[in-house]
């Protein structure tokens, strides 16, 4: 073997390209072709599961930070969204409007019992307060009192 085919073999070997099958078998980690899917549409939701992960990690809310704490976390944010905007919605409808308004998120969480026990701390801001009058201060619906007499005028 002359020293100028040594020469070929060495540049040959320092500078080859690695296979991606390595020892034999089936192609293994991630090839050019393959496409990147996010944990969002594997788990089949439309809250960013990344970012999730992500304010998790930067928040500190621990040390580590599970695989599947974020997309469980993104899927309950994502039922809560859901069930908040569809009861918003009746409430918009039942006001003859087509856009929902803090008015109507007030109203949507303040009627359903369970929101508003999860939100009781919570102020909603231009969201305004239930329609609520205190009984005693309608006016009765006879003119009676409880004895059966007529009530006196104001009038003196």
């Amino acid at each position: 073997i002359n020293a100028e085919y040594m020469g070929i073999l060495k540049y040959k070997l320092k500078y080859r390209k690695m296979s991606t099958t390595g020892k034999g078998g089936k192609a293994r980690g991630k090839t050019a072709s393959t496409k990147q899917v996010s944990r969002s549409s594997k788990a089949g939701l439309a809250f960013p599961v990344g970012r999730i992960s992500r304010f998790l990690k930067q928040g500190k809310y621990g040390e580590r930070v599970g695989a599947g704490a974020p997309v469980y976390l993104a899927a309950v944010l994502e039922y809560l969204t859901a069930e908040v905007l569809e009861l918003a919605g009746n409430a918009a409808k039942d006001n003859k409007k087509t856009r929902i308004i803090p008015r109507h998120i007030q109203l949507a969480v303040r009627n359903d019992e369970e929101l508003n026990r999860l939100m009781a701390n919570c102020t909603i801001a231009d969201g305004g307060v239930l329609p609520n009058i205190n009984p005693i201060l309608l006016p009765s619906k006879t003119g009676k009192t409880k004895e059966g007499e007529i009530e006196p005028s104001q009038e003196v």
